[in-house]
């Protein structure tokens, strides 16, 4: 190890990749959040750039925090990314996969080329990620933490998003496997996934539409991406949970007085 890469694994901070952090949505949340606990930031975005390299610049002003930019949909670049990230900082403690697409296709209207975006860019890429930063992981003897971002609506699917829901669907598995795999390798190496309910709503949509959206929880309340970060800071800190899934939707999975979108 050269005197430059030891220096670096040596630094105090921890290190975190985050994709999906370019655009002010539940990444750049998670993102801002371990940046106040002293992580060093690499922010990976795609179409998001411009914004993602403000919002790192924003973090630099008081931690490392460095931009990268990757499209997921493509293996070699997903590699690529995190060997940067990594080549850059000498180590990895934290990778959340929050990066993803969400648009709505009406059930009829989904060809295989949909569902083919849909998984290399959600379900694919998270694992060559976690692959990729779980080579790192075995190495370092502190091991690592891997964050997946899921969905809470798989386990009760609304209409005309089924190529995302299918792509999100294999969260939880891929979340178990790799933490089977990983800790049989380095067992400090811990996965978990988070599953966001209805916590940013868009301004878009009519009042009442959001009404039931909100009304349809337990807690008849809207979540924030913060309750999102915040439940990831919650998988990252304790070292006795490795493999679960953890719905952050107020109770809308277990319940629902109506069945809206």
């Amino acid at each position: 190890m050269t005197k430059v890469c030891q220096q670096l694994f040596d630094h105090p901070n921890p290190v975190a990749l985050v994709t999906g952090a370019g655009a002010p949505r539940v990444g750049q949340a998670i993102a801002e959040t371990l940046s106040k606990r002293g992580y060093r930031l690499a922010i990976h975005s795609h179409s998001s750039f411009e914004a993602g390299n403000r919002f790192s610049e924003d973090l630099s002003q008081r931690i490392d925090s460095r931009s990268y930019r990757a499209d997921l949909f493509h293996e070699d670049q997903a590699r690529d990314l995190v060997n940067q990230v990594c080549s850059d900082f000498g180590r990895l403690d934290v990778v959340v996969n929050s990066a993803a697409i969400w648009n709505p296709i009406e059930m009829e209207k989904v060809t295989a080329d949909d569902l083919d975006r849909y998984f290399k860019v959600n379900t694919v890429s998270s694992f060559i990620v976690a692959q990729q930063a779980g080579a790192q992981m075995v190495n370092q003897e502190k091991g690592g933490v891997i964050i997946n971002i899921g969905d809470w609506a798989t386990v009760r699917p609304y209409c005309d998003y089924a190529a995302y829901f299918l792509s999100k669907g294999s969260i939880p598995t891929m979340t178990r496997m790799l933490a089977v795999e990983l800790a049989t390798r380095n067992s400090r190496i811990r996965v978990n996934a988070v599953l966001p309910g209805p916590v940013m709503i868009p301004e878009s949509m009519d009042e009442v539409k959001r009404r039931e959206i909100i009304d349809a929880t337990l807690l008849k309340r809207e979540g924030t991406p913060q309750n999102v970060a915040d439940a990831c800071v919650c998988l990252i800190e304790n070292d006795f949970i490795t493999g679960v899934t953890l719905p952050v939707d107020g109770g809308r999975s277990i319940y629902s007085a109506s069945n809206p979108v």
